[in-house]
């Protein structure tokens, strides 16, 4: 047998260069991904991330869709507000009759407002968009046209 010297490791080919440089890419997309999905994750959580959404829009710092995420968060956040302080008002003014049936109508509000956040939630998990037939489009142009 004849002895074959083997070639110097040291330095790495260009093939191994490619790999090594693909590799930081991917991992560096990973990270940017996963921290972009938890910030959305943080302003879709009900109530609490309105002030983190809230802090984005005025500081107008973010990418594009944690803008738009924010905007959304923000406007279901009022609609929910608003009208469960007017449902509560109603149903405070108004015979028990009627009373029962807006404090039903406020339950099934805020109950909506949570399920629609956990799907937004959930879809911000699984990469998709983050969207509200109607309401996006709202948000868009009423906060929009307030927070630029």
């Amino acid at each position: 047998m004849k002895n074959q010297k083997m070639p110097n490791n040291s330095y790495p080919n260009q093939d191994d260069q490619d790999l090594i440089a693909e590799n930081l890419i991917t991992q560096a997309t990973k990270t940017r991904d996963s921290t972009s999905a938890l910030q959305l994750i943080l302003y879709l959580i009900p109530v609490v991330g309105f002030f983190p959404s809230l802090w984005t829009l005025y500081t107008r710092q973010g990418t594009r869709e944690q803008l738009t995420v924010s905007r959304l968060s923000i406007t279901l956040a009022l609609a929910w507000i608003v009208g469960y302080l007017m449902l509560a008002t109603g149903a405070e003014q108004t015979s028990d009759f009627l009373a029962l049936r807006l404090q039903i109508l406020n339950t099934f509000l805020t109950s909506g407002y949570f399920l629609v956040s956990v799907w937004l939630i959930l879809n911000a998990v699984r990469g998709k968009k983050q969207r509200v037939p109607g309401l996006s489009r709202f948000a868009e142009r009423v906060i929009r046209k307030y927070t630029s």
